[in-house]
């Protein structure tokens, strides 16, 4: 029922939307200017696509409170209401955008774009095989989602739309998170230096993959502060940061402007843009007063030190959990993941704050280009 009344939500905006566009000798013609956004990636971006596959409850948020500030019931949405794409979809003048597996996604011809991100899911296919959809298989999607453009558009007009959208990245939380913290088998066998060159490479291929398939424009948040989020501090003798996911996550900070930056020597047309997602969240957990927030590192729903046990809405091993009075005070939902209201103020800034934050470009920006 409650995909049900997001997609009604949808149409009703696509409805609206949809009177401006006219056909043009047999094909749809464009509003001037039309843009989309495409989405990639992990939990802090996932509207959904979770439900429609067959996953662990761990990689799934359909169920109470998850989504009970915004929509009143759950959506997938690892957070009390909305995510960082619903907003910047917001900003953008644009719906909002269905999980690529909903079963009416095809509907608005993806014209304003989809969303494919997949909770729990990295960018290698080692983090999350065979039960999320990885990045590898994400950019798989996105081709199909061009094959119907180019059906619906035609040739022209399906190259013009991918060129003047924004490809939204969130990627690498889960592949650092499986080698420290999960102790994946397969990806122990690596150092973290050698972790990280490999997401790096992992993520410049979907974005060569992307590119050659009509994408100019692509947006990034970097590493979170992984390491010190309620879950880890939870797992962690003495409840404190874990150190090493914390340097894999600045190391990773490094690494990725410096290959977009030389990508924009190497690929026609190119623009990025990069959120210090890192410095944001971390002035949120350590002075969440200034920002209008009560509490920075303690979750608002779960159990245990910070509710960080992962047993927010019972359905994942644990039934017993704690939630807070007023979700508004909190900067985290969940033990990893962070509140509406957090994830308005993440957008506000990749949306239109300066150099501080956002280098080369803000999102406006990248969206006006």
């Amino acid at each position: 029922m409650g995909s049900l009344r997001v997609f009604m939500y949808s149409m009703v905006f696509y409805a609206i939307v949809s009177i401006q566009i006219t056909c043009c000798q047999s094909k749809i013609c464009l509003p001037e200017k039309q843009a989309a956004l495409f989405i990639f990636g992990d939990s802090l971006f996932d509207v959904g696509n979770n439900n429609y596959i067959n996953t662990t409850t761990s990689a799934q948020a359909n169920f109470e409170p998850y989504g009970k500030t915004f929509f009143k019931y759950p959506t997938g949405r690892f957070s009390d209401g909305r995510v960082i794409p619903d907003f910047i979809a917001e900003y953008a003048k644009l719906p909002l955008l269905l999980p690529y597996l909903h079963p009416a996604s095809s509907l608005d011809d993806y014209i304003f774009g989809v969303n494919f991100a997949s909770g729990g899911s990295g960018a290698l296919i080692e983090t999350s095989e065979g039960i999320l959809v990885d990045l590898n298989t994400q950019v798989k999607y996105y081709k199909n989602v061009r094959d119907v453009l180019r059906k619906k558009l035609g040739n022209k007009e399906a190259k013009t739309l991918l060129s003047r959208s924004v490809h939204l990245f969130s990627v690498g939380a889960n592949d650092y998170g499986a080698r420290f913290v999960s102790n994946s088998s397969d990806l122990l066998r690596y150092s973290k230096h050698q972790l990280v060159d490999i997401v790096i490479g992992n993520i410049t291929d979907a974005i060569k993959e992307i590119h050659n398939l009509g994408g100019r424009k692509f947006a990034f948040v970097n590493m979170g502060p992984i390491g010190c989020t309620p879950t880890i501090r939870f797992t962690v003798e003495g409840y404190k940061c874990n150190e090493e996911m914390i340097e894999s996550a600045k190391l990773h900070n490094v690494e990725l402007p410096t290959m977009l930056q030389k990508l924009q020597k190497q690929l026609a047309g190119f623009k990025y843009s990069v959120f210090d997602f890192y410095s944001s969240l971390s002035q949120l957990m350590k002075y969440p007063s200034k920002y209008g927030f009560k509490e920075g590192k303690v979750a608002c729903c779960g159990g245990g030190a910070y509710r960080g046990d992962d047993s927010c809405g019972g359905k994942r091993g644990i039934k017993k959990y704690e939630l807070c009075e007023n979700v508004n005070d909190y900067v985290f939902f969940d033990s990893p993941h962070p509140t509406e209201k957090a994830n308005q103020h993440f957008s506000s800034l990749m949306w239109s704050a300066n150099l501080t934050f956002n280098k080369p470009y803000n999102m406006e920006q990248l969206f006006e280009f």
